[in-house]
C-alpha cells in the first residue's frame, strides 16, 4: 500500500473477486488482495460473537455457525466471497442481511492509517449498500468483522423458494443446517453455487439489484402490467421506510430477456434471469453491451432503472 502511495497510483482492494466485471483495459494501479485469515467467537447460552478476518471465506464462516447451532446467517450459505466484503454491500439472500448481525466492522481508514472499529449504524447500512460502497467509497479497509449470533434459534424461513422446498419436503420444523443445506441446493438449481463444468455458473452473481421504489411508483408499474399481461401477477414486497421492493429478475423477463437469451458470446443464465453468463471468449465490452440493451429496454417498457450489483474495475480507463 506505501508502494502506491509513493507512486500515486490507484489502488483497489480485492476481496474474493466473486462480484466483479474489470475492464478489458485492465486496472492501471496496484491491487490489493486481502488474506487476513482467522475466527475467534465469545458469546453465553444466548448470544454468540463471531470475530473473523476480511479474508475469511464466507460460505465456510456460515457452516462454522451452523455447526455451533448459532442462527442468524444461515440463509446466506453459498455465496461466494470472503467475510470482508459482506458489510461493504450489506449481503442479504432469502430474506436475511448481514446488517441484521454485524455490530461492528474493524476497518483501516486509508487517508490516516489509523485503525477504526465502525458501529453497526456507523456504516449506514441500507438494501445493498453501506458507507464503503456509497458515502465513503474507497476511504477504508476492512480488516476483520464480528456478528452477533443466537444460539439455538429457530432458523429464517420467509423467502418463497425456501418455504416451498420444506413444503414439497413435508418437514414443518427444518433445524439450521437443513435451512442450509436447503438454500444451497436451491442456489444450485440458480446456477448461483460454483459448480465445476455449469456454464451457467460463469457469472458475478446477480446482475441487477432490485429496485426500491415508492408504493406510488409500484402502484403505477403494477397497473401498467395488468393492462400488459391482464392476470399476471407483479412480485412486489414491502421495504423499509413504506417503500416498495420490486423483482428485477421479473422486469429483465418481462422485457423479452428470458433464461437463455444470447447475444453474441454473452447471455442471460438458463437458470437464472438476472444472471448474465460468458458463453465463452466474451469480453469486458460484450457483458456491457448487453447489460446496456436491458437496462434500456426495462426503462422504455417501464420506467425502471436497473442499478448494477457487480463493482465495475477499470471502465474510465475507456
Amino acid at each position: 500500500m506505501a508502494l502506491a502511495f509513493a507512486r500515486k497510483l490507484p489502488l483497489f482492494v480485492l476481496g474474493g473477486g466473486s462480484n466483479l466485471l474489470v475492464s478489458d483495459s485492465g486496472w492501471p494501479g496496484l491491487v490489493l488482495k486481502i488474506s487476513l485469515a482467522g475466527v475467534e467467537f465469545e458469546g453465553d447460552l444466548q448470544k454468540m460473537l463471531f470475530h473473523a478476518g476480511a479474508g475469511e471465506n464466507w460460505d465456510s464462516l456460515v457452516a462454522l455457525a451452523v455447526s455451533k447451532n448459532c442462527g442468524g446467517i444461515e440463509c446466506l450459505s453459498g455465496i461466494p466471497g470472503t467475510v470482508g466484503g459482506t458489510p461493504v454491500q450489506n449481503v442479504g439472500a432469502y430474506g436475511q442481511e448481514v446488517s441484521e448481525t454485524i455490530t461492528h466492522v474493524r476497518a483501516l481508514e486509508i487517508a490516516s492509517g489509523a485503525v477504526l472499529d465502525l458501529s453497526n449504524n456507523d456504516c449506514g447500512f441500507y438494501y445493498r449498500s453501506s458507507i464503503f460502497n456509497g458515502t465513503r467509497r474507497n476511504e477504508f479497509i476492512v480488516l476483520e468483522v464480528s456478528y452477533r449470533l443466537c444460539r439455538n434459534a429457530e432458523p429464517k424461513i420467509e423467502y418463497a423458494d425456501v418455504k416451498n422446498f420444506f413444503a414439497a419436503a413435508h418437514l414443518d420444523k427444518p433445524t439450521l443446517q437443513q435451512v442450509r443445506d436447503a438454500v444451497r441446493s436451491i442456489r444450485e438449481s440458480k446456477a448461483m453455487l460454483l459448480v465445476e463444468g455449469d456454464e451457467d455458473c460463469r457469472s458475478a452473481g446477480s446482475f441487477f439489484k432490485n429496485p426500491i421504489v415508492s408504493a406510488a411508483e409500484a402502484d403505477r408499474i403494477q397497473a401498467l402490467a395488468e393492462k400488459r399481461a391482464p392476470g399476471k401477477t407483479m412480485p412486489r414486497y414491502p421495504a423499509a421506510d413504506g417503500q416498495v421492493k420490486l423483482a428485477a429478475a421479473w422486469l429483465v423477463e418481462q422485457s423479452g430477456f428470458s433464461k437463455g437469451y444470447t447475444l453474441g458470446p454473452v447471455g442471460i443464465s438458463r437458470k437464472h434471469s438476472l444472471a448474465i453468463v460468458n458463453r465463452g471468449g466474451a469480453t469486458a465490452k460484450d457483458i456491457l453491451a448487453l447489460k446496456d440493451a436491458i437496462q434500456k429496454k426495462v426503462f422504455d417498457l417501464w420506467g425502471v432503472s436497473l442499478q448494477p450489483e457487480p463493482v465495475f474495475v477499470g471502465f474510465d480507463r475507456q
